[in-house]
């Protein structure tokens, strides 16, 4: 009770308290991120499996915790010194311990954005439920935009129960109201259903996956139905300047598809913290337009 007081009361406290938590955080993202997929992919491989009649090939049990964190070059396992977040990267010089091949920088760089953004969102929000529920929805939406820009997925065993989560916090009107909550996340769902199948009657090809309905939908259960709009304006935006900027570097070839996840996830958590406001200066510039 006492350190919950002092960090009450002590903002520079609380915001280093919790951008620690996110580095931490981060390490575990990193390992969600990698293995989730995997994991996603063993089951539907298991799936066809008992569809066909045939046998699921037996495997060592693979999951968030088991097995231990190893090097995929050389399978070192890897100790608890090399796993201090941030700090054992550097030390290491970003590479493994024992064959010294090179660790993929996108670790640091998780582990350094959830510390960030951890941090900002204690300033942001002070101490309470507010803080605490906008530490869970980023620190999904970073696992979220990270696998979908792997692996163009977005799971629903992050994105559904983060959805529920989001309209109890808000039960006790803690972004919105829970009204706006529950037809944000009806009409986050069914403006993008209806955009994917009249886009596909259109021209015969599908613009985005369900999984992008999802998501859209948990952003409108945290944030409201009138956060929906600012949110998909800005991810449009952002994904077309992008998408065309990598085509026209001949990063891509046209045709091919970019994920979405990660523009709406930033998009949402934009509107998280100043949603109101950039709404509010939209109307004031159409208005003086």
């Amino acid at each position: 009770m006492l350190l919950i007081s002092f960090l009450e009361s002590n903002l520079l406290a609380w915001v280093a308290t919790v951008a620690c938590l996110g580095l931490i955080v981060g390490s575990f993202l990193n390992v969600v991120i990698h293995r989730l997929p995997i994991m996603l992919e063993r089951e539907w491989q298991s799936h066809c499996a008992d569809l066909k009649g045939g046998q699921t090939p037996a495997t060592e049990p693979y999951n968030l915790v088991v097995p231990r964190s190893r090097c995929p070059h050389c399978g070192h396992a890897i100790g608890a010194f090399e796993n201090i977040p941030v700090l054992s990267y550097l030390l290491l010089r970003g590479r493994c311990r024992a064959c010294k091949a090179r660790i993929s920088i996108r670790y640091l760089l998780i582990e350094i954005i959830s510390g960030i953004l951890s941090g900002w969102l204690a300033w942001h929000f002070g101490f309470g439920w507010p803080a605490l529920g906008a530490l869970l929805l980023t620190w999904a939406l970073l696992a979220l935009a990270a696998i979908d820009l792997d692996k163009q997925l977005l799971p629903d065993m992050i994105t559904l129960p983060i959805l529920w989560l989001g309209l109890l916090f808000n039960l006790g009107h803690t972004f919105t109201d829970i009204r706006s909550a529950l037809i944000g996340a009806v009409a986050g769902y069914l403006s993008l259903w209806c955009v994917y199948h009249g886009f596909r009657l259109l021209t015969r090809k599908e613009g985005m996956g369900y999984g992008d309905f999802k998501l859209f939908a948990l952003l409108g259960a945290w944030l409201g139905w009138q956060s929906l709009p600012l949110i998909i304006l800005m991810a449009s935006a952002s994904g077309a300047l992008v998408g065309i900027g990598l085509i026209l570097s001949r990063r891509v070839q046209r045709g091919i598809p970019i994920p979405f996840g990660p523009y709406l996830a930033v998009a949402g958590w934009i509107a998280l913290l100043w949603g109101p406001q950039l709404t509010h200066a939209y109307f004031i510039l159409m208005g003086g337009a």
